[in-house]
């Protein structure tokens, strides 16, 4: 019988008692929850696209297991509106039921079964220790390697895995101690997660991703990661083509925050309020941040106490290639070059950035030809890292390349 694409979907009550359904809600599978409708309802991607409100592109990626997670809570609720779960379904999700008074199913095995599953989760949880914690926070910094050289497509999986586990640690934890350290770490690794979206141009994913860094950050009362991610979310605001807002944030966050930042803290966040600065077109703004971020950047590579900022006098003059390329500077191309020469090869879509930022400072100078074989490592190290924010701004450059050179 032929169903209209409006029609509501009709899943059988008896499919929610089956335990692999009850899996796939308790993990918030939502590819397994679309999946059942394709097979008790015969329900299409459209049809479900019209019954939950997301876009029949985004089904079709969570079908293939190939969208990110699904993190908001009103997304979940329409989904399981739009799908009738019925009260015990619901729950199983992490929603409230429609009728508290009555929930559906056996109550009393419901209740019992979610106690038992409470208790095992806090049990799990109380087995942290600061051990345990240091050793969730190397999984986070080797991920933040593996990212820096892959790219965040090749370790996708593992970095849903340990967004999960911290998580459920940090919501399950009861002592304040280790609470703090666990918030400490969520914020981190959303960010990083936050950062990785935004390179696959997932902006909503990463908007949500720093909404939920923030949160723990204020958990973890730390000053300062709650302004580092706070500034990177401002990068969403760029990609979204809002630099006035992101150079209004970034300029926010670090008037609130003052001096009581550590330095190379304020390094970045000047550096980062120059790039928005120069994305809006902004030179006076863009310079002065520059020279800000240049005064403050303190000795050395790293900051043990802030693992997720790398930044130095290479990386700043990366930076400032990248802001000063859009003024026509002529410096630009030796800031570029000197950044090039310090890179050690770990920071393999950094690099890609640097070349494609010297490819238009060349191309400005009137050398097509000097820039062509930058344009062509930069689009090797965008496609390795899986960066389609990168790959977007390199294949403008190299079409503008190649009608300076005629082809």
């Amino acid at each position: 019988m032929h169903r209209d694409a409006f029609d509501p979907i009709h899943i059988p009550a008896p499919v929610w008692d089956r335990d692999e359904s009850r899996i796939i809600l308790r993990n918030r599978d939502i590819s397994g929850l679309f999946k059942i409708a394709v097979k008790h309802a015969g329900a299409s991607q459209v049809r479900i696209s019209a019954a939950t409100g997301l876009s029949q592109p985004r089904i079709s990626s969570i079908l293939r297991g190939q969208a990110g997670p699904i993190t908001d809570l009103t997304v979940f609720e329409r989904i399981a509106t739009g799908l009738g779960l019925p009260d015990h379904a619901r729950m199983l999700l992490g929603l409230a039921p429609l009728d508290i008074a009555s929930p559906t199913g056996d109550v009393d095995d419901e209740h019992q079964e979610q106690s038992a599953e409470l208790i095992a989760r806090l049990d799990a949880s109380a087995a942290i220790d600061p051990t345990m914690v240091m050793i969730l926070s190397t999984d986070t910094n080797n991920l933040r390697l593996l990212d820096r050289r892959l790219g965040g497509v090749a370790i996708a999986d593992k970095m849903r895995a340990q967004m999960s586990q911290i998580e459920r640690a940090h919501s399950h934890a009861v002592r304040p101690g280790i609470r703090a350290q666990l918030a400490h770490l969520l914020a981190e690794t959303a960010s990083l997660a936050g950062w990785q979206a935004i390179n696959s141009l997932a902006l909503n994913d990463a908007w949500n991703h720093y909404e939920r860094a923030k949160a723990a950050a204020a958990q973890a009362e730390d000053p300062a990661v709650l302004a580092y991610v706070s500034g990177e979310q401002a990068y969403v605001l760029m990609e979204l083509g809002r630099p006035g807002e992101a150079t209004e944030l970034l300029q926010h966050v670090h008037a609130v925050n003052g001096g009581h930042l550590p330095a190379r803290l304020r390094t970045w966040l000047s550096a980062a309020e120059a790039e928005a600065a120069a994305v809006l077109g902004d030179e006076t703004t863009c310079r002065r941040a520059l020279d800000e971020a240049a005064s403050t950047l303190p000795a050395g590579d790293l900051d043990p106490d802030m693992p997720y900022l790398s930044i130095n006098s290479h990386h700043l003059g990366r930076w400032r290639g990248n802001c000063l390329v859009r003024f026509g500077d002529p410096g630009t191309v030796e800031d570029l070059r000197s950044a090039l020469a310090g890179m050690d090869g770990t920071y393999n879509r950094a690099e890609s950035g640097v070349r494609c930022d010297l490819g238009h400072a060349l191309l400005a100078a009137g050398q097509a030809d000097a820039a062509q074989p930058h344009v062509h490592r930069a689009q090797q190290l965008a496609t390795m890292t899986g960066s389609r924010r990168q790959r977007r701004r390199i294949n403008e450059l190299a079409a503008a390349v190649n009608r300076a050179l005629g082809r």
